[in-house]
């Protein structure tokens, strides 16, 4: 089997590709290959790492992660797709750090498409170390206890008179040492330990896990220009692909003209692409027409150049602002009940004040800040593919589908994202690319522009949430009811059910902790008319903005003191008891077991005191000013966040925030760091600024001029992001998105109370009335 391995850009920016076999690619001429096996069922009890199923062929398919050439030099393979969340760097970072490697002598190499071989490697639900932590220790203490092993046997003397320090071997008694090169041959000749065989460093002896001592990998290289994205790749006879797609999903090429296309100098040719059959299509290109030419530039301009008349078919009514409305109807009548506690309209009946509030979010598009882009080279019956995707496995089956090849005729190399967001979960680009070049019979890369990206994407779900609180005479909250309506991903995989699943749900609205004796939960229809998708955190944005939100309204409404209402409706710290709950019987919990991730209000409240605190809560601020605060658990982590915000002339300014962060063990903080400021920035940008609108089927938004993001002339000046601190033996949980969430609702807070004006419907844009 050959591995083709993107190595860095030369100083001319070709691509060199190594054409390795994959055993001799780890192992060298005389290095040292591990072949490391998924965790056996033993290991989840003592080293929890998620609900993922860990089979998927691993136990009878080794994976290869580590080799050691002879002068020291480790490799560690990266399994998971890299976006800017840290994953080429934090689980290798771990196994380095089990196995006693120097980090300065350690090299990483990216993995391809193979999930037989490498495990899942479908990089989304912030699951990357929660998933796999446990299995990169286990890895570095088979290497360490190899090493050991091998240097005992050459220095004739018991193992238990061998340390393995950092890289290097030592002798306790005669006081020899051998570097881990020096034992790398021997080291490899020994079968790899049972689980039940290994010893774990113990905390106190971490040099790189849970520290701050190392860099994400790609930083030099990424800040240098040399790092290589998806639009970087090049081989030799590469044509570039620009296609016209049509303007409404579901639409089709009626007729065409490539006359004034085809003039155009470095124009090639012209090809069409068929439209996906009519229902759900997952991840299938929109078709249309296609310039393919010699330089990206031609390609744009000869698309340009195309006339195409289109027939839009039965999205062509799509409206949202009419959407919005039809939506809000549902939102107000009762809906599919998918959680029940007590007795809510009874509570309603009972109450001294029922308090009602609705609120919106429109589309939304991912914007990475790479558009996508795909290279495809489909020659001798087999395929290969450059792309920057976050599921290369999954690109690899969908590539083969198209093609009708098999999948062991398609290899998929996994660039460097840059941006992801969920956006490039999705391969349609990829696949595009492949059937262009097997239409071309020449290597092509598929460009996107930024016009395409927001006007086809996989847009994140539009939403209303309505959402009434029964109040007694004493002021306390007796009854809760909140009823979403939003168009479900489940819509691109199947006939549309028109209502949320389990899993969507789960993310912030079934899962409400909120210790209320009365609280259900409904989900009304609403039918797809776009392509929806995964985007970051999901529909916990929704449901976040809703929620926290609303407690800010019940604040003000009763009197009371917006972190004081919050922890009121938390209630007592305690592990969340689901049956007592009302919760339903398939309740989704990110895939994890209960037992490892409960929910836990103790935390949950922990946080909000953590980032209020730290933000001076209760301080007072000049006029035009005003801090807000918003807390959510989502892939089991908890984040809390404290917004100050100022409007000046009518502009509203966020000039810091301050974020708390429960995500258990925390292996790399200095990413863990990194995301919550990322997510405080983006989550500015959705605040302000991310609504994707249609007309006539067609997304009105095309590039930044009315798609705006956060800016340096307007984004969240100081994130101060504190981290809680816990032992090993606490999971690790996700990182990627739970940030996201809170920041929408923290800053609409903060600006009601700067400027006393709500606002129910996402994006509000960057002026007020004040």
């Amino acid at each position: 089997m050959l591995h083709r391995i993107l190595s860095d850009k030369t100083a001319s920016s070709a691509l060199r590709i190594a054409r390795v076999d994959r055993r001799a690619f780890l192992k060298g001429a005389s290095g040292f290959a591990l072949a490391a096996y998924a965790l056996p069922a033993s290991a989840f009890d003592r080293w929890p790492v998620g609900g993922e199923d860990m089979s998927n062929g691993l136990r009878t398919d080794p994976l290869i992660f580590v080799a050691i050439d002879p002068d020291g030099t480790v490799t560690l393979v990266a399994h998971r797709a890299e976006m800017g969340q840290g994953s080429r760097t934090s689980l290798p970072m771990v196994l380095a750090d089990e196995m006693g490697a120097d980090w300065a002598r350690v090299r990483i190499v990216q993995a391809p498409g193979d999930e037989p071989l490498y495990g899942n490697q479908d990089t989304d639900g912030s699951r990357s170390m929660r998933h796999h932590i446990q299995a990169m220790r286990q890895m570095g203490a088979a290497v360490r206890q190899m090493l050991a092993e091998a240097a005992a046997e050459r220095w004739g003397v018991a193992p238990e008179a061998v340390r393995v320090g950092v890289h290097e071997v030592a002798d306790t008694v005669g006081g020899a040492t051998l570097g881990f090169g020096e034992l790398a041959e021997a080291a490899m000749a020994r079968p790899v330990p049972a689980f039940e065989a290994l010893s774990f460093k113990s905390e106190d002896e971490f040099r790189y896990i849970g520290k701050e001592v190392v860099r994400i990998v790609d930083l030099h290289d990424i800040t240098t220009g040399k790092a290589i994205y998806g639009a970087d790749v090049a081989v030799e006879g590469m044509l570039v692909a620009a296609i016209a797609r049509p303007p409404v999903v579901g639409g089709r090429v009626a007729r065409f003209d490539a006359t004034a296309a085809l003039a155009i100098q470095g124009v090639v040719a012209v090809e069409t692409l068929d439209p996906p059959p009519p229902g759900p299509v997952a991840f299938m290109p929109l078709g249309g027409v296609a310039v393919l030419a010699e330089n990206t530039w031609a390609a744009i301009r000869g698309r340009d150049a195309l006339t195409v008349e289109w027939e839009d078919g039965p999205n062509a009514v799509y409206d949202s602002a009419a959407f919005r409305a039809e939506m809000e109807a549902t939102a107000a009548a009762p809906a599919r009940i998918i959680r029940d506690r007590g007795d809510v309209e009874a509570a309603k009946a009972q109450a001294a004040n029922v308090i009602s509030a609705t609120y919106h979010q429109a589309h939304m598009s991912h914007a990475p800040m790479e558009p996508p882009a795909a290279l495809a080279r489909v020659e001798g019956g087999k395929a290969e593919i450059w792309a920057p995707v976050q599921s290369p496995y999954g690109t690899r089956q969908a590539v083969a589908g198209a093609l009708g090849l098999p999948e062991a005729d398609v290899t998929v190399n996994q660039t460097l994202l840059g941006g992801g967001f969920g956006r490039k979960s999705k391969c349609d680009f990829a696949i595009e690319a492949a059937l262009l070049s097997a239409k071309a019979g020449r290597p092509v890369r598929v460009q996107w522009t930024r016009e395409d990206d927001i006007r086809h994407s996989f847009h994140h779900t539009t939403s209303v949430e309505r959402i009434e609180a029964a109040v007694d005479g004493a002021g306390k909250v007796t009854g809760w009811l909140h009823r979403a309506v939003a168009p479900t991903i489940m819509s691109t995989f199947m006939p549309d059910p028109e209502h949320s699943a389990t899993w969507e749900a789960g993310m912030g609205q079934v899962d409400n902790p909120f210790d209320v004796p009365n609280l259900r939960c409904e989900s009304g229809p609403a039918k797809s008319h776009t392509r929806v998708g995964w985007f970051r955190a999901v529909s916990n944005i929704p449901h976040a903005f809703a929620i926290q939100s609303f407690a800010a309204e019940l604040a003000h409404e009763l009197g009371r003191d917006q972190r004081e209402m919050l922890l009121e409706l938390i209630g007592p710290a305690r592990k969340v008891d689901l049956a007592a709950e009302g919760f339903p019987e398939d309740f989704w919990n990110y895939g994890e077991n209960w037992d490892h991730f409960a929910i836990d209000t103790g935390r949950l409240a922990n946080v909000l005191m953590l980032a209020s605190d730290a933000a001076g809560w209760g301080r007072d601020l000049p006029e035009g000013e005003g801090l807000g605060l918003a807390v959510h658990r989502s892939f089991v982590t908890y984040v809390a966040a404290c917004a100050r915000v100022k409007v000046e002339n009518g502009r509203i300014r966020v000039p810091e925030i301050h974020m708390a962060v429960d995500c258990g063990f925390a292996a790399n903080p200095e990413r863990i760091r990194s995301q919550m400021e990322g997510a405080a920035v983006m989550g500015m940008t959705l605040t302000l600024h991310s609504g994707v609108s249609f007309e006539k089927g067609r997304v009105v938004q095309s590039n930044f001029n009315d798609y705006p993001m956060a800016r340096a002339t307007n984004f969240p000046e100081k994130v101060h992001v504190e981290i809680v601190k816990h032992p090993f033996s606490v999971p690790a949980a996700g990182v990627g998105e739970p940030g996201l969430p809170p920041i929408a609702p923290a800053i609409c807070n903060a600006l009601f109370n700067a400027t006393g004006k709500r606002m129910r419907s996402l994006p509000i844009g960057e002026t007020i009335d004040a």
